[in-house]
């Protein structure tokens, strides 16, 4: 049975960016996935806010062409835009984005095991036995940390005895090849009762590819049904797909519920959206996800390092709380308008001077969900830089 200093559960971004950093620093670590192509199956889609794009590196090829204009609308197609002197966003070309990260992994020495399957723990003293199939085949790796990079519903969460998600969105997307292109891309956000309850139904491009999308809750609406009619009665007015090209549908549950509270134990941790770490009211879960994967990452280098597994524990939810609360009272508010009345209502309160700066706070604000900084300080790591283990 071979022993790792960390195994993880995941090879989204958020198990990429967190394997990629521990192994950057000496750790020895096994990266599993259940998919054989990673570039297949993606869930997000994949738009990174400002803050994500100044702070981490990105090879140029992987992101899109900036997006500094908003557009809303409510549902009778009204409007008004919001306009940033600054690149606000920028579209992941997500593919391209994972197999890069994967490469960097395996040239910092990251073990990768793909079309692999979890399938449960068991304790051998203060490490790990993690329980794996593979071409239907029985394997099991030890750990000294183990943590879920495993999705909304994760398992590892529930085998480690972790708090696990209650509440999510559904969002469902189309990708297209082919679609006539005028000018510098925006983002058009469509704020409907029945085609997106909850959240909101998009259109918006990379430069090159064209992204058609619907969210909301579940039990309120068909994600495939739903698209289908916002494709037919209104992204017409708004994109041309008559000759477009089909490259790849994405769909998946986004938790909508903030940093879960109890997302560490004395034997590992969770990541993105295994921990919740999406913004409630925007379910962007981009930024979140890559900077609580680098913190994790500098918890656990500091578990090894001591060898002390109470270390973990400072890896709490707790912490990131009070920020989410009043995105998680919006959110609420959000979910409550169900009716096409109420949200002209609202939408037309957002128009007001007062309501476009919420509007703006809300989409153009360089806040990071959650603080890691803060948390950074609260558990003393900002007092020493740990570089390696």
């Amino acid at each position: 049975m071979e022993s790792f200093d960390v195994v993880i559960i995941g090879a989204g971004l958020a198990g990429l960016q967190c394997a990629k950093r521990l192994a950057q620093n000496g750790a020895k670590v096994l990266l599993v996935d259940r998919k054989h192509d990673l570039t297949k199956g993606v869930h997000t889609t994949g738009i990174f806010v400002r803050k994500t794009f100044e702070d981490f590196r990105f090879p140029s090829e992987t992101l899109g062409k900036p997006i500094r204009d908003v557009i809303l609308y409510s549902p009778k197609l009204r409007s008004f835009n919001l306009k940033s002197e600054k690149d606000e966003f920028r579209i992941g070309k997500m593919g391209l984005l994972y197999e890069s990260l994967l490469r960097e992994c395996e040239d910092s020495g990251v073990t990768f095991l793909c079309g692999t399957l979890y399938k449960g723990i068991s304790e051998a003293g203060e490490e790990t036995i993690i329980n794996l199939e593979k071409n239907f085949e029985s394997l099991q790796v030890k750990a000294r940390v183990f943590i879920g990079a495993d999705g909304a519903l994760s398992r590892v969460a529930e085998h480690l005895k972790l708090d696990e998600n209650k509440e999510w969105i559904v969002g469902f997307e189309e990708i297209y090849k082919g679609v006539p292109l005028d000018g510098e891309p925006s983002l058009y956000c469509f704020l409907d009762a029945k085609l997106s309850p909850g959240y909101l139904a998009w259109i918006t491009n990379d430069g090159e590819e064209s992204h058609v999308g619907v969210g909301g809750y579940p039990s309120r609406f068909d994600p495939r049904q739903a698209l289908n009619l916002f494709k037919k009665n209104v992204a017409p007015r708004f994109v041309n797909l008559k000759n477009a090209k089909l490259l790849e549908t994405r769909g998946g549950r986004i938790p909508v519920g903030g940093v879960l509270k109890r997302i560490a134990s004395r034997r590992g941790l969770l990541i993105g959206d295994a921990a919740g770490a999406v913004s409630p009211l925007t379910a962007g879960g981009l930024d979140p996800c890559m900077r609580l994967s680098k913190f994790a990452a500098e918890v656990v280098l500091e578990r090894l390092k001591t060898g002390d597994p109470d270390v973990l524990l400072k890896y709490s939810g707790e912490m990131f709380r009070a920020k989410f609360t009043t995105r998680l009272m919006m959110r609420t508010v959000l979910k409550r308008f169900s009716y096409q009345p109420l949200l002209e209502l609202g939408f037309k309160m957002l128009r007001s001077r007062f309501g476009k700066k919420i509007a703006e706070k809300i989409f153009f604000r360089r806040g990071s969900f959650p603080d890691v900084e803060l948390g950074k300080k609260l558990v003393g790591l900002n007092k020493k830089k740990i570089t390696s283990i």
